[in-house]
């Protein structure tokens, strides 16, 4: 039995999202089956839901390429390719300047607010004595 396994990073909503070539590997099978299964119409840049085909996101222009969620895909594994195990897997990106950047802010915020409860606690003591 096929054990697909959907794999996206986590983090900015476009990280997240599959391509072709993952969905291709999560599913074991061929780009041009992909393609046939895509809910896709040359007419219409989004179409409708539609529960028998694999769904992509929203584009916003007809070049934009076609990106999938995990859990579509693994809904689309899981009732359409009747695929019994799909493993939903999301792993941590790693941290980036801007993460690192608001990792250092937060810190020093926090000690700020340290700083601050010691000083209002200091003059709380001195007002009572």
């Amino acid at each position: 039995m096929l054990t697909p396994s959907v794999t996206a990073g986590s983090g900015e909503s476009a990280t997240s999202l599959l391509g072709i070539d993952e969905v291709q590997k999560a599913l074991s099978r061929s780009r041009a089956s992909v393609y046939r299964y895509t809910n896709t119409d040359p007419r219409n840049l989004n179409p409708a839901f539609n529960p028998r085909r694999l769904n992509p996101e929203y584009r916003s222009d007809q070049k934009d390429p076609l990106l999938f969620h995990p859990n579509e895909v693994a809904r689309f594994a899981r009732d359409v390719l009747r695929i019994k195990e799909v493993t939903v897997e999301v792993l941590n990106s790693p941290s980036t300047a801007t993460q690192q950047l608001l990792g250092a802010i937060l810190g020093e915020l926090q000690a700020i607010r340290l700083r601050l409860d010691q000083l209002d606690l200091d003059a709380e003591t001195r007002s009572a004595a």
